[in-house]
């Protein structure tokens, strides 16, 4: 390592040590005894990982999350002599303002002059052609520990096409915010779609690293391929530790309250349900036109990342859960799906309330099926208690850090 090279190395950890713009949490969140400012991310251990791109063309797969202290990470690396010499992002784009399912093209970074490759849309894993130069691939992208988040089936496509290629991937590994528990029915081969490519279930309480290392070992990419994967993990995190999120991973999840209700709210996407995408409060409420009985109200309007939202303009009935209002979602430590229930039995055309897509988030249709017949939430957990034991046993292979 150069002289120049280590000296901005040293002024770069040093203004990472002095970094910490948290995103806007309670006093409760996390609780100080966790001491979570002691946690070192994959990305912030430069000496570990910068050997392995000296010399090399990088492929950078990330987003807005890819932060190092508060400066994005391609800026660093491009400030450290790192060959940059393109860039892929994932749903929401490189800078983490688009719709959920809204197109992103290619584009050109216009603070880097970086080509930007899309990885959501039609082209979801990179091609040949999208390849050609790149030496290794350093993916860094902040995920929230759900199946349906699709940031982990993105990582999937990329080790694919890298392995395909014999290009090595580095996962700059982060803590799951949601990696306190595990909980939810295994996805079903039947139901595998973008937001759900993996038998696992709804809440793996894996980091992306571990997840990484599980796709590579289960051999669940095309014909069994398996890429030469690095992780480069955290230090002094834990999955009970605790985790504050420094920037929010998506324009819907603004807060560490969105982020630990997102498993069980999202399920209400494949439902006319509105969970406040298009108000200051996306997953942190949900209601519906039809649900007069509840006191709250909300009424989604157009806003960035929601720009045609559900129910757009209609006055909503339903449930809040921000700040101040009921149970702290960090302690449900399951899935909690009595509203989705609840609302099921207030909905008035019971035959229209679940949608196609509803059966790609369960990853099953016997969820639907099960709410349809009546079955308490409490029947409906034991029906994949059986299929979640088997794979906490077998993830555990694949932990790199303490449960």
């Amino acid at each position: 390592m150069s002289k120049n090279w280590m000296i901005l190395l040293i002024l770069l950890q040093l203004t990472i040590a002095c970094s910490s713009t948290p995103i806007k949490q309670t006093k409760t969140d996390v609780d100080s005894s966790m001491q979570e400012d002691q946690i070192i991310l994959g990305n912030e251990k430069l000496a570990q990982y910068l050997p392995m791109l000296k010399g090399k063309s990088v492929g950078f797969v990330g987003n807005h999350t890819s932060i190092i202290g508060k400066t994005h990470l391609v800026d660093s690396l491009l400030t450290l002599g790192v060959k940059v010499a393109k860039v892929f992002s994932p749903e929401h784009g490189f800078r983490g303002t688009a719709d959920a399912g809204e197109k992103v093209g290619n584009e050109v970074d216009q603070k880097t002059g970086l080509p930007i490759i899309s990885l959501y849309g039609t082209n979801k894993k990179p091609s040949v052609e999208q390849l050609n130069g790149v030496d290794v691939i350093v993916f860094d992208i902040q995920d929230v520990g759900a199946r349906f988040y699709t940031y982990i089936s993105t990582l999937h496509y990329v080790m694919e096409a890298a392995a395909e290629q014999k290009i090595p991937v580095i996962v700059l590994d982060r803590p799951n915010p949601n990696g306190h528990y595990v909980d939810g029915p295994i996805l079903e081969e039947k139901y595998k779609s973008f937001v759900g490519m993996h038998p696992v279930p709804v809440v793996h309480g894996m980091t992306i690293g571990e997840y990484a290392q599980m796709i590579n070992g289960e051999k669940w990419l095309k014909n069994g391929v398996q890429c030469e994967l690095t992780v480069i993990a955290c230090e002094n995190y834990s999955r009970q530790k605790g985790y504050t999120v420094n920037v929010p991973p998506s324009p819907n999840l603004p807060n560490m309250n969105a982020i630990y209700l997102y498993p069980s709210l999202c399920f209400f996407e494949g439902t006319p349900v509105s969970v406040g995408r298009g108000t200051d409060a996306p997953f942190q409420q949900f209601g519906h036109p039809a649900f007069s009985e509840y006191s709250y109200s909300f009424t989604p309007t157009p806003t960035q990342g929601a720009k045609s939202p559900k129910l757009n303009g209609k006055v909503c009935y339903g449930v809040d859960f921000t700040e101040g209002q009921n149970e702290k979602p960090r302690n449900w430590k399951q899935l909690n799906l009595s509203y989705l229930i609840d609302s099921y039995k207030m909905y008035p055309d019971k035959e229209k309330y679940f949608t196609n897509f509803f059966n790609l988030l369960a990853g099953n249709s016997s969820l639907k099926e099960a709410i349809k017949a009546g079955k308490t939430e409490s029947e409906i957990r034991a029906t994949w208690g059986e299929d979640l034991a088997v794979f906490i046993q077998f993830r555990s292979k694949y932990l790199l850090y303490e449960e």
